[in-house]
C-alpha cells in the first residue's frame, strides 16, 4: 500500500534533518580529535594567565563551521575555537602547519582573544630557527 504524500514529506523531512544534525556532529568530532586542535588546547590548559582571565571551569564550545577563519587543508590549519569560563569568554586562535600530508602537525601560533578585545599570546614559534616558545 503506498504511503500518503503528507506522511512521505514528513518522513523525508525528519530523515534529512536527522542526517544534517548527524553530519554536523561528526564534523565537530573530527575537528576535536585532530592533533592541531588538541595541541592548541594543551597550550591553553597549561597557560596560567589565559586560564585566570577566563576563569574555571573552562568550557570548549563547538566551532562555527561557517566562519571563514576556520580553514584546514593538507599543509595548513587555522581555527577559531570558542572558549569560555566563569569570568570571561572569547576565541582561541590557532595556526598550525606540517611539511607533508602524513607528517605531524606543528603549532605556529596560539593566542586567546577575550570578548573585551584583550589578546593573550599563548604560544608562538620563532621563525629564525624553529624553536618553540611558550608565551608567559
Amino acid at each position: 500500500m503506498p504511503m500518503p504524500l503528507g506522511k512521505l514529506i514528513l518522513f523525508t523531512s525528519v530523515m534529512a534533518s536527522g542526517g544534517g544534525a548527524l553530519m554536523y556532529y561528526l564534523i565537530q568530532k573530527t575537528f576535536s580529535r585532530a592533533s592541531y586542535y588538541q595541541l592548541a588546547l594543551e597550550q591553553l590548559h597549561s597557560h596560567p594567565k589565559a586560564l585566570e582571565a577566563l576563569g574555571t571551569p573552562l568550557s570548549i564550545h563547538y566551532l562555527e563551521l561557517t566562519d571563514k577563519y576556520n580553514f584546514v587543508d593538507i599543509a595548513d590549519a587555522q581555527l577559531k575555537i570558542p572558549v569560555s569560563g566563569s569570568k570571561s569568554a572569547g576565541y582561541l586562535y590557532v595556526s598550525s602547519s606540517r611539511d607533508a600530508p602524513f607528517n605531524r602537525w606543528h603549532l605556529q601560533e596560539v593566542f586567546l582573544e577575550l570578548k573585551d578585545g584583550q589578546q593573550i599570546p599563548v604560544f608562538k614559534i620563532r621563525q629564525q630557527n624553529g624553536d618553540k616558545v611558550k608565551m608567559e
